[in-house]
């Protein structure tokens, strides 16, 4: 996906913008694959609570740090699901005039798709199952497990 990125923006600097907390691993690791002039920065949202099922509700937590105007952006994230965070952060971000804006996710959860939105670099397209792992939590768990893993529905209890 790096070299793709490369490739596509040949000559020109990136911002790649992290969803927090989720994409941080992803990005660090997608981030040293890019062999052009980039920078980062993070924005966070809510969108799950403490459950498994998204609220429908997006709430802005944390802004991007520094302006986009101008600039190439990649948005940054764990996992494409609903569409609904990556549509409203999207919508958010044009607002403010990017030379171009695109989206790379690690993962693609088509199946659940709301929202008429798709990923311009995606990893892995995956089934409709709760997954955690390299980044990806339950209730702020599991980030740190080194695999992309799925949660049993027992599971988490305890």
């Amino acid at each position: 996906m790096g070299k793709r990125i490369s490739a596509d923006f040949a000559g020109e600097p990136l911002v790649l913008i992290g969803v927090l907390k989720g994409a941080t691993i992803f990005l660090a690791d997608l981030a040293r694959q890019i062999t052009l002039d980039t920078t980062f920065d993070f924005i966070a949202v809510s969108s799950y609570g403490s459950g498994k099922q998204q609220s429908g509700e997006v709430r802005l937590l944390k802004d991007v740090d520094r302006s986009v105007e101008g600039r190439n952006i990649i948005l940054v994230e764990d996992i494409l699901d609903t569409g609904v965070t990556l549509t409203y952060l999207m919508n958010m971000l044009r607002a403010h005039r990017p030379k171009s804006l695109k989206i790379a996710a690690l993962l693609d959860k088509i199946s659940r798709r709301t929202e008429p939105i798709g990923g311009d670099y995606v990893g892995f397209t995956i089934a409709d199952e709760f997954v955690v792992g390299y980044g990806l939590d339950f209730g702020e768990r599991y980030r740190n497990l080194p695999d992309i893993c799925v949660l049993e529905s027992n599971s988490g209890t305890g």
